[in-house]
């Protein structure tokens, strides 16, 4: 079993059912999910918002059942739903960077409990230069944003510099550039 930098096994419970999610990803994960993290803590600065990073469950049914993810981006506002490891509030806004072992899972299953638990935003990051963006319209996810990363400025589609802003703190700011920088 994988151990966490934190110490602890890095797993999640949908439905009752444990699923390990070791191996831990690769080291482009990370980088990417430094990245957002960064710019959006820097955005926070000052605010009751935090940012965390792959490091606090989300108890996304927590007076049904004891079921949890663990996005590796999460916003959360709402301080009083923060208990030791988790939060059972309603996240702001959530990252899922891909990993060949959960890419399916986060395009899918992730995405139905994020959507039905009311988190306003949704971004699925690849290694690859994808991004998804989804915006919660009536209840349902809707892809508002979808980019490739294309970072030649000879090519006519580049976009190394286009800005993404998260749709509920419009200050928060960054470019396709900065999301994916140092993964090469």
């Amino acid at each position: 079993m994988g151990l966490t930098e934190f110490g602890r096994k890095k797993d999640e419970k949908i439905n009752g059912v444990v699923y390990d999610m070791s191996p831990m990803p690769g080291f482009k994960h990370g980088i990417i999910n430094n990245n957002i993290n960064a710019i959006i803590k820097y955005g926070l600065k000052d605010s009751l918002c935090l940012v965390f990073i792959g490091n606090l469950d989300f108890k996304y049914h927590p007076d049904v059942n004891d079921d949890y993810l663990c996005p590796d981006i999460m916003i959360v506002c709402d301080r009083k739903h923060l208990k030791g490891s988790f939060y059972s509030g309603v996240p702001k806004f959530i990252v899922e960077t891909l990993s060949p072992s959960t890419a399916k899972k986060d395009k899918t299953v992730k995405k139905d409990i994020y959507e039905q638990a009311g988190v306003a935003e949704y971004w699925i990051v690849s290694p690859g230069g994808f991004v998804e963006i989804y915006y919660l319209e009536d209840g349902k996810y809707v892809l508002n944003q979808s980019y490739m990363l294309e970072e030649d400025k000879e090519d006519e589609d580049y976009n190394a510099e286009t800005e993404i802003c998260l749709r509920e703190f419009p200050h928060i700011k960054m470019t396709l550039g900065e999301i994916f920088e140092g993964i090469n």
